[in-house]
């Protein structure tokens, strides 16, 4: 057989030469949209590949990106791993502290960044010393400091192509830090092989199973796992590839899937949830859209229901981590899930179950257990560690909690980590908050440990109401449905969950905030 490397360059090669005229969109809000094919894109992507090697950018060096979903975004990600260097994504939401702290590590040399975020960019290029030089991605709204580089600019000035993909397959094409809801955020390398067998796998016909008919609406960031591995997988299918920018709101949302004819949508429950008030609100629909991909973050069935009835789409659960690339198991795309799980492993992810001390589980479709995960796309080490993080056998922990069912699907029961040990009796926060977040009056709901003298710890309660909801006892919905000492000693109601950009509840956050109570502890 021939040699023929799994770089990702190859998965852009593929759409360009075959579907050369297939867009790729941006929104532009309340101006113009931005659209190319593939085929311009990839020599735009591969022009700018040859600018970045004038800058010093070469095989193993790292770049980073501070920005939305958008088309530069996502020539400027082709043409850093064409040549072999790593793309760095960066989150906006965070402090310039964290955000400093992870160029540092990562030794970033390059940063380029979203028109609006140009003066965190300017702010980071001069607090980290690897950083060399700051490239503005798109002008909307930006005033640039001296010596700011312009994406176009810099292809016009010195743009030359260059060969791709000449190295290893193993070689490390992306870096993105995990979301650090549960614990400090950890680097996770991706590998150009196990990116494009990451790909393989989503395009799966039981998996995102995207096609050259469809149009793909890519609201998950790109800087959460390379926005799924989907910059990959739409280019390889000719897919149609939407890109909101900045523009997340219900309103933005609903006009784009509109006007490009949007049929598989992918991002988190809280998307979504705003495009369905949106459309409540308005009256209006998006009639082309047949399927919605929600992850990041559990979905109570009360809200899938909700927005398959509201929305006119299937919605299809799944469940995935960084450190998997990132997906994991998806329910089927052309079948209803069953309630609750989050579907199976697609071909090249093995799963298994143990207890709390590492040995399998009997019968790995019969109770709960820690969940472990093996495959071409799973972690192997964090960046900067000097041991890998797998069990003899080559599995990952998760560090969740799971069941599989007798037809091999997955239910997420909640992270070990957040198991509350009361009176020395286990407490699951997620059953809990399963219940209370199926109902309507309840926008988000976390549950967390707070300290006791006497029984260690106890369960509080934190809770979002949803607007212009009916106030709801949440304590009496809980009673007869759980152990009467798994009740939370405390409903504490705030205005809005902190959530990362993921869309997860930033259980961190909330522990720092209002996991002290001196009446309790004492």
């Amino acid at each position: 057989m021939q040699s023929y490397a799994l770089t990702v360059d190859k998965l852009l090669d593929h759409a360009a030469k075959w579907f050369g005229d297939r867009e790729v969109v941006t929104g532009g809000g309340s101006g113009p949209d931005d659209r190319i094919g593939y085929a311009a894109l990839r020599r735009r992507a591969n022009l700018l590949s040859g600018a970045l090697a004038s800058l010093g950018v070469t095989l193993g060096t790292r770049v980073a990106t501070l920005a939305w979903n958008s088309r530069h975004h996502v020539e400027l990600t082709y043409a850093a791993m064409g040549i072999g260097s790593v793309c760095h994504t960066l989150n906006p939401r965070l402090t310039i502290e964290q955000l400093a702290a992870m160029i540092d590590e990562a030794g970033d040399i390059l940063l380029a960044v979203a028109g609006d975020l140009i003066e965190q960019g300017a702010e980071l290029k001069a607090r980290c010393s690897s950083v060399r030089h700051l490239i503005l991605l798109d002008d909307e709204g930006a005033t640039s400091p001296a010596g700011t580089l312009t994406i176009d600019k810099l292809i016009e000035d010195h743009g030359v192509a260059v060969p791709w993909g000449d190295f290893d397959e193993r070689t490390v094409a992306g870096l993105c830090f995990t979301s650090g809801t549960t614990g400090a955020p950890k680097g996770v390398e991706y590998t150009h092989r196990s990116n494009y067998l990451h790909t393989l796998r989503a395009l799966a016909a039981d998996a995102v199973a995207l096609t050259a008919r469809e149009s793909l609406l890519l609201a998950v960031p790109m800087f959460h796992a390379n926005g799924w591995g989907l910059p990959f997988a739409a280019p390889a299918a000719g897919t149609k590839l939407v890109l909101p920018g900045r523009h997340l709101d219900g309103a933005s949302l609903a006009g784009l899937i509109r006007a490009e004819q949007v049929t598989v949508a992918v991002g988190v429950p809280t998307v979504w949830l705003g495009l369905l008030e949106q459309l409540e609100r308005s009256g209006e629909s998006v009639p082309s859209l047949e399927r919605i991909l929600i992850g990041g973050s559990s979905c109570p069935a009360a809200l899938i229901e909700r927005l398959e009835r509201g929305l006119g789409a299937r919605v299809q659960t799944s469940w995935g981590m960084t450190e998997l690339s990132p997906i994991g198991t998806l329910s089927p795309p052309f079948a209803r899930a069953v309630p609750g799980t989050a579907g199976r492993p697609p071909l090249g992810l093995d799963l298994k179950l143990t207890d709390a001390d590492g040995t399998p589980l009997t019968d790995q479709r019969a109770g709960q257990g820690h969940l472990w995960v093996r495959g071409p796309s799973v972690l192997d080490r964090y960046l900067g560690a000097e041991n890998d993080a797998l069990d003899a056998e080559g599995y990952f922990p998760t560090g969740d909690l799971a069941t599989i069912d007798r037809d091999g699907n997955l239910t997420i029961c909640g992270r070990a980590k957040d198991l509350i040990k009361s009176g020395g009796e286990w407490i699951n926060p997620a059953e809990i908050e399963a219940i209370v977040g199926a109902d309507t009056s309840v926008q988000h709901v976390a549950v967390i440990a707070r300290p006791h003298v006497r029984w260690g710890e106890r369960p509080v309660m934190i809770v979002e109401r949803a607007e212009g909801a009916e106030p709801v006892d949440l304590l009496a919905l809980l009673k007869g449905r759980i152990a009467g000492w798994w009740l939370p000693d405390a409903v504490i109601e705030i205005s809005a969950m902190p959530l990362a950009a993921t869309g997860k509840i930033d259980k961190q956050r909330l522990r720092r905030e209002y996991a002290s109570d001196p009446a309790a502890a004492a």
